[in-house]
Parts: C-alpha cells; sequence; structure tokens
C-alpha cells in the first residue's frame, strides 16, 4: 500500500525497571495501520500485545515503565514525548482504547450518561444537552435497548455484555481515527462474542475507523481483521494478510498456534499445544526466543536472534532462520 499509515510504530522498546535490573516487555516492534483497516495483533498472555497498547496511549505506568526507544506516528507526528497536556487531548479523542474488563473501567460512583456526557465535553466544545444527545445516540449505535433510560444506570446495574458495549461507546462518541481494543471478548460468552465482534465491524465501516484487535484468540482475528501481526515474547515473529496468515503460516509458533485451534470436522483424542512455556520477560539473551520451544530449531537458533525476513509478498514477513535468504537449511 502506497498510501501513509494513520498509526505507525518503530522499533518501539518498552521496558520495566525492577531490583533485579531491566526486564524488556515489548523489544523492537514495528507495526502499521492504514485508516479505515483493522489490525490483529495475536499471542499468548505476556507475550507483549497490552504494553504496546498501553505504550501508544501513553498509559505506561511510570515508573517502573518507560519507553527506552522507538516512536510511535500518529498522522505522522511522534507522539512518544508529547507533554501530559498535550497527549490528553489526542487520548480519547483521536485514538481511543477498549479495556479488557469494563468493570474495572467505568466509574462505579457515576451514571453511564455521566461518564459518557464527561468523555465528549473533556474534547469537544459542545453544550450538555447536545452531548447528552449523541450519548443516547451512540448507545442506540451500540445496540443497547432503552438508551434514555440507561443513561441514568450504574455500571453495575448492567450485564458483562452491555457494560462492554458501553465501552465501546465511550471509546467511539469521539468518532476516534483509530481504536484500540484490547480483548474486548474475553470475559463474554459465545453469543455476546459474536455480536460485539459483528458491531466493530459495523462501526470499522460506517466510521471508517482503524481499529488494533488485540487477542490472543485467532478465530477472532479471522473473523474481523484485515491482517495480522503474531508476537512471542516481547517480538514480532511474523506479519501477514489474514489469508496468507492462515492459508500459507511460516514460523513455527504460528503454526503451532493454528495448529491448537479446535477443528470440529475432525475427530481428535487430544488437542495439539506447543511444548514448554512462554519465557519470563528478560530471561532469553541469546538466540531466537521461540528456540528452547521449537521442534524446527538447529544450532544458529541458540546463538543468534533472527531478523524479520520477507516472504513471498511483501508484507509477509517472519523471525525465523529458516526464512533467512542466506540460510542453507537443516
Amino acid at each position: 500500500m502506497d498510501r501513509e499509515p494513520i498509526l505507525e510504530i518503530k522499533g518501539l522498546r518498552t521496558s520495566f525497571f525492577t531490583d533485579d535490573g531491566e526486564v524488556p516487555a515489548v523489544d523492537d516492534v514495528s507495526l502499521y495501520v492504514h485508516e479505515g483497516e483493522m489490525l490483529g495483533i495475536v499471542g499468548e498472555s505476556g507475550c507483549g500485545k497490552s504494553v504496546t497498547s498501553l505504550s501508544i496511549m501513553g498509559l505506561i505506568p511510570s515508573p517502573p515503565g518507560k519507553i527506552v526507544d522507538g516512536d510511535i506516528l500518529y498522522q505522522g507526528n511522534n507522539i512518544v514525548n508529547l507533554p501530559e497536556k498535550k497527549m490528553r487531548a489526542i487520548r480519547g479523542n483521536d485514538i481511543a482504547m477498549i479495556f479488557q474488563e469494563p468493570m474495572t473501567s467505568l466509574n462505579p460512583l457515576f451514571s453511564i450518561g455521566n461518564q459518557l456526557i464527561e468523555a465528549i465535553r473533556t474534547h469537544q466544545n459542545v453544550s450538555k444537552k447536545a452531548a447528552w444527545d449523541k450519548s443516547v445516540e451512540m448507545l442506540k449505535l451500540v445496540g443497547l435497548p432503552r438508551a434514555e433510560e440507561l443513561m441514568d444506570d450504574y455500571p453495575h446495574q448492567l450485564s458483562g455484555g452491555m457494560r462492554q458495549r458501553v465501552m465501546i461507546a465511550m471509546a467511539m462518541i469521539c468518532e476516534p481515527s483509530v481504536l484500540i481494543a484490547d480483548e474486548p471478548t474475553t470475559a463474554l460468552d459465545v453469543t455476546i462474542q459474536k455480536q460485539i465482534l459483528q458491531l466493530m465491524k459495523e462501526l470499522n465501516q460506517k466510521l471508517n475507523t482503524a481499529i488494533i484487535m488485540i487477542t490472543h484468540d485467532l478465530g477472532v482475528v479471522a473473523e474481523v481483521c484485515d491482517r495480522v501481526v503474531v508476537m512471542y515474547s516481547g517480538k514480532i515473529v511474523e506479519t501477514a494478510d489474514i489469508h496468507t496468515l492462515y492459508k500459507d503460516p511460516k514460523h513455527p509458533y504460528t503454526k503451532g498456534l493454528l495448529a491448537s485451534i479446535p477443528d470440529l470436522r475432525k475427530k481428535s483424542e487430544k488437542l495439539y499445544s506447543i511444548p514448554g512455556n512462554v519465557p519470563k520477560p528478560g530471561s532469553i539473551t541469546e538466540g531466537c526466543r521461540f528456540a528452547p520451544r521449537c521442534e524446527m530449531a538447529f544450532e544458529r537458533c541458540f546463538q543468534e536472534d533472527p531478523a524479520l525476513y520477507p516472504c513471498s509478498s511483501d508484507e509477509h514477513e517472519v523471525r525465523c532462520f529458516l526464512h533467512a535468504p542466506e540460510e542453507v537449511k537443516p
């Protein structure tokens, strides 16, 4: 694609500084998303997905966390070292985020309407009546019944699915250019999950919002995303458009994730699982971080850290020596 991305991350490194030293949570991550595009970021818990999103939002707790290197470009402007006042103007207005657990993200002391109105009036110079009308309109847009009555309800009076819809309404109310959804369907049952994903796809198409979907569920990614980034232990190990990734995965970790998905068409006694465990951040300092769990690993994998190598298409890259141009495959 030759058009400019609306959001681009270049060489992002985010670390946490503890008594035991620096722990790199995100290590040299580069990715981009275009206007109106849906990008999936997948990987196991602790791989750096959420830290990447919090870095974009300028919400890394400091101390102990800090962005130690890299650029985050929004509409071509680097927002990494913006003063907090300027970052607050962007956060929620231009770049919004839906957090994993809506009950901890909504203030239990204020009504739904109060919180929605505040979200609008913080960023836009509108009257309280105009903000109320827009809040009701947005609650209807996210498929909530009796929107006017809901404005007076408190978070504890709503079900998990309704709270998640309120969170989406709150994130979308200022019509941001970029929406980051961090595990938006984790705590919901399957029926509500499908409705929420459908809703996000519709909002993406109606408002042309770029959406970054963070999840560990490859089924979610297959349903709604255009491209996907696979992360492991703080690094991107593979990136491709959705059809290429599912049809022709290259990295052993991606293959393992796809093999772990249950297939209802096949009878099997046991589901496949990738051997071993995700390494503790910062514990592997030499070689490929997936090598200790990889059935294809050879000597070089334990000595050097592979780069992201281009594959068949321009947008398909993989961090694996098996696909290095100079490597004689074992």
